[in-house]
């Protein structure tokens, strides 16, 4: 049976890659990794990977609340997965849920992790009722008083944190932002960097993509030219721009491969539907050549093509 890993921190300044590791030693096949509170049901990754899972499938998590923060919320989901004809296994936990001891020790431990976290947030509200009582007041002292060193210690700390995603993520979107601006706008770039990637990949915003175009800016690793105003366009001319910018990405993909990429973009043809044909790919990409937007033509099975030998 296939495990696959699910790893889970809930702020930005923790990393999930001590669980990654932990889940991959334990033989999971891929791990996927969120930043999400444990008591938010609408995580991403998660919805994504559930919803993926099937028949001799195991979810692998190291600790249960690593998957949900309430009892509900676990039995809810191992629910969902038995129904699939999945699995579920806690590493930490004597949970798997292939035996029946093992969905027997779920019950029991989910119910009793409810019960130790309830009473711990009972404890920390009365420690800090105590605390204020005291004239004491948690928090950073200098982001209290509003140290400007504190803060920008702060700021400095967060900053980075932010520049080690971008770099984990450079390859899906620097060579797309730098291929295509400031030729095409920000949100025709952005549907062009998320239709190439994976299933269980955070998608890329407008605002997202603009910003780690300008961290890039900054620290000289993108032209600034990336960031001027894009020029506009008639719709007929953005479509072959799209269309172009497809193709470009990868010498050897097929006019199949180019249709399927503008329906998951949700482009509409130029007749205004939603399902593309090859031939209509064939003539957008014809027309985006004659401008001297696309040098090679793409085949219907596959590689690329000199103009002279172009489909019919």
């Amino acid at each position: 049976m296939p495990f696959i890993g699910y790893a889970r921190v809930s702020t930005d300044d923790q990393s999930t890659a001590a669980q990654a590791e932990e889940l991959r030693a334990a033989g999971c096949v891929r791990v996927h990794e969120e930043q999400a509170s444990g008591g938010d049901r609408a995580r991403p990754v998660l919805n994504r990977l559930y919803d993926r899972l099937g028949p001799g499938d195991t979810l692998v998590v190291i600790r249960l609340d690593r998957l949900a923060r309430s009892l509900s919320h676990l039995l809810e989901m191992i629910e969902g997965l038995e129904a699939k004809g999945a699995h579920f296994k806690s590493l930490r936990d004597p949970v798997d849920t292939s035996s029946p001891q093992g969905k027997f020790t779920l019950q029991v431990l989910g119910a009793a992790a409810e019960l130790e976290r309830a009473l711990i947030r009972e404890r920390t509200m009365a420690g800090l009722k105590s605390a204020r009582a005291k004239g004491r007041i948690g928090g950073n002292p200098g982001l209290r008083s509003k140290d400007a060193a504190a803060i920008r210690k702060v700021q400095a700390a967060r900053d980075e944190a932010l520049f080690r995603r971008l770099e984990d993520t450079a390859q899906d979107w620097v060579p797309e932002v730098r291929r295509l601006r400031p030729d095409m706008p920000w949100e025709d770039v952005a549907r062009i960097v998320n239709a190439r990637l994976p299933a269980d990949a955070e998608p890329w915003s407008r605002e997202r993509l603009i910003r780690a175009a300008k961290r890039y800016v900054r620290e000289g690793l993108l032209e600034g030219r990336v960031l001027e105003r894009a020029r506009r366009r008639d719709p007929d001319d953005r479509l072959l721009a799209v269309v172009a910018a497809i193709a470009g990405s990868a010498p050897d993909i097929t006019l199949k491969q180019v249709a399927d990429r503008l329906e998951t973009m949700r482009e509409r043809t130029p007749r205004g539907r939603t399902k593309w044909s090859v031939s209509s790919v064939k003539m957008l990409m014809d027309r985006a050549r004659a401008r001297g937007l696309l040098g090679t033509a793409c085949s219907e099975e596959g590689g690329s093509e000199t103009p002279d030998d172009s489909l019919p």
